[in-house]
């Protein structure tokens, strides 16, 4: 009798503790992949609440909206050498590609070329850039790092060559209209970031060319042996990246109402970390439009807010120097926990 009543409650609490234990494991390990895969957006939220704490003022409308318009260039940039990224690859010459582009076309511009062909100019001149980066990338089998910093350093020296480190100003109106205008009393900008964005996260979720690029980016030996094109991805890519570059110059230099010597420099590591900080993986084949919006804006909320909060121009760039850090160390630890899970 004493056996079997003793016996009898062991038997049945063991198993009852088990799946409490397998449950409580469960939870926690989808609170943890949430917040791998959310890390960004966790970070912008708490950014925000932490800036309207120090400066309540931070929730205004017009710091708000100039955030928006703050990302918009930088929101284009990040996309543009995303889909390089997405490759494996890398595109060092995005920023020179801006201002490069945006000099041909405002001296265009200058010289009796229509603003809209002009406008046009600016994004042929960013795509053949492209064109070429890809052509030496994949015909000539350079390497990427090397060959796009070489461009990039050829284009900038180009840009400082033609003005001889003067701007180029009085830009007309219908050149700035996108750039300086405002639908309403929300500014025009941002309304292009977010149609940008839209437009390639259909390409990248819904279209060949996108299935394309993650799975080069991903395994291009397998890529190919599927029947897949690489060189011809990888062109596509960077014509692409080349094309939004020049977007992003016709943009910036509508909004700054000038192309100045040094156009676009503040960015060249920015739009790095935006994409890094945004899932976008340094080995390629991993991620998604969603999260390089968000480290965008997580850029441009940490860099509006610590202006607004009168921080030193000096420690803003320390700032900035940080965040690309945190966003090598983003990236490694995502590879880390997915070769882990």
């Amino acid at each position: 009798m004493s056996t079997t009543s003793t016996t009898g409650p062991t038997d049945t609490t063991a198993p009852a503790s088990a799946p409490a234990g397998r449950a409580v494991g469960s939870i926690a390990r989808k609170v943890l992949d949430f917040s791998m895969d959310q890390a960004v957006w966790i970070l912008l939220v708490l950014a925000i609440v932490i800036m309207g704490i120090f400066k309540p003022s931070f929730y205004s409308f017009g710091i708000l909206s100039n955030i928006l318009v703050q990302a918009t260039v930088l929101g284009i940039l990040a996309i543009s050498i995303s889909m390089v990224i997405l490759l494996g690859d890398i595109n060092l010459a995005t920023v020179g590609t801006a201002g490069f582009s945006a000099l041909l076309g405002v001296m265009a511009m200058k010289a009796g070329l229509p603003v809209p062909l002009a406008i046009l100019l600016i994004l042929v001149v960013g795509s053949l850039v492209g064109l070429v980066n890809g052509l030496i990338v994949t015909k000539l089998r350079a390497n990427a790092l090397i060959a796009t910093l070489a461009m990039n350093m050829v284009l900038q020296g180009a840009l400082l060559a033609i003005t001889s480190g003067k701007s180029i100003t009085s830009l007309p109106a219908s050149y700035k209209f996108v750039s300086q205008g405002r639908i309403g009393a929300f500014p025009a900008l941002p309304i292009v970031l977010i149609v940008v964005f839209a437009v390639f996260y259909i390409i990248w979720e819904r279209t060949r060319f996108g299935r394309g690029l993650f799975a080069v980016g991903g395994n291009p030996r397998g890529a190919y042996i599927a029947g897949i094109d690489v060189d011809r991805v990888k062109i596509g890519a960077y014509v692409v990246s080349g094309l939004l570059s020049g977007l992003a110059g016709w943009l910036l230099s509508g909004y700054m109402g000038a192309v100045t010597s040094s156009f676009g420099t503040t960015y060249e590591m920015q739009v790095i970390a935006a994409a890094v900080i945004g899932g976008v993986s340094l080995t390629g084949g991993r991620g998604n439009m969603i999260g390089v919006l968000a480290g965008t804006l997580l850029l441009t909320v940490i860099q509006v807010g610590l202006a607004v909060l009168g921080i030193q121009s000096t420690l803003i760039t320390l700032a900035g120097g940080l965040m690309i850090f945190v966003a090598v160390l983003i990236d490694a630890s995502r590879n880390l926990y997915n070769s882990r899970s």
